[in-house]
């Protein structure tokens, strides 16, 4: 099929749904000035991005950047629990084995078919009152060296959230894990029956169908909709903030309790939240781009 080709000239349609939206933007602006009779302060927001410290005698890291680091550690570590557990339930899923399709199914349509909410709540109360102590992992990390302490503080968390940042972590990798589940899955069954076949005649067993003829083009399948998925990670860190996890929105919230900056405080959050999202969507196309190339060469 050849490739559409694309008009650069403006039409009359372009042009009012231009001025539609511009119009929309200067009216959002009167009434936020004008109605609500806002009070803007911008010049208030840079301290609470950074702030300098007279004793270390350098810039550090003020309550909305703390946010956006803990953020993308929260996204970064859930994304990776959660490409191994859907990894995993996908395969159960595809399965001869009984047991293990229901297992997978079972995770699957639990996580789907409930509120994101109820899921966080249950799963956090039980994994932070019931396993975090099983595992002592408060103690684990006291008992570490100074250095190891500091090289946990920056990959997860500093001593005091620790625990509370290991079960928001675990809570966000089941509750994403299960639409990456269905990505595995898809990508598995979209190779062709014929791609089975052959390699069954030539005398693979299915582990070895599996990682030598299977997976290897299930991955290229698999790269595009799991990459959205990871910017959905991203996204849905935020709902984390209701179980007091002092990620991005939390610090929001309360930085617009103390200082009724609204606007101000949820613009910025906004901004911080795209630069992540835009740059990963950047870098997923560059992917993809690189892969179509690789698949045509």
């Amino acid at each position: 099929m050849p490739p559409l080709k694309t008009k650069k000239s403006l039409t009359p349609l372009d042009a009012l749904l231009a001025v539609l939206f511009v119009g929309m933007g200067l009216y959002l602006l009167y009434r936020v000035n004008i109605g609500l009779n806002y009070k803007w302060s911008w010049s208030t927001i840079p301290q609470y991005l950074f702030r300098y410290d007279p004793q270390q005698e350098r810039w550090l890291p003020n309550l909305l950047m703390q946010g956006f680091f803990t953020t993308i550690r929260l996204s970064f570590w859930g994304t990776i629990l959660a490409t191994l557990l859907g990894t995993m339930m996908g395969l159960f899923r595809l399965s001869h084995r009984l047991f293990r399709r229901l297992v997978g199914g079972a995770y699957v349509e639990l996580s789907r078919n409930l509120p994101p909410l109820v899921l966080i709540f249950l799963f956090y109360f039980f994994i932070s009152d019931q396993i975090m102590p099983v595992l002592s992992v408060e103690d684990f990390f006291q008992a570490r060296s100074e250095s190891t302490k500091t090289i946990l503080s920056f990959l997860f968390a500093p001593a005091e959230q620790f625990p509370t940042f290991l079960s928001a972590l675990v809570t966000l990798a089941v509750f994403e894990g299960a639409y990456i589940t269905e990505i595995v899955r898809a990508g598995i069954q979209s190779i062709e029956k014929g791609q089975w076949e052959v390699s069954s005649a030539l005398g693979f067993s299915r582990k070895a169908q599996l990682r030598h003829i299977i997976l290897p083009q299930a991955v290229q399948r698999i790269l595009p909709p799991l990459a959205g998925q990871f910017i959905s990670t991203i996204k849905d860190s935020a709902i984390v903030s209701v179980i007091s996890i002092q990620e991005l929105t939390f610090q929001g919230i309360e930085l617009m309790s103390a200082t009724y900056l609204t606007f101000e405080v949820w613009i910025t959050i906004t901004l911080l939240y795209l630069s992540l999202t835009l740059s990963l969507s950047l870098a997923i196309g560059r992917l993809e781009m690189y892969m179509k190339h690789r698949g045509a060469g």
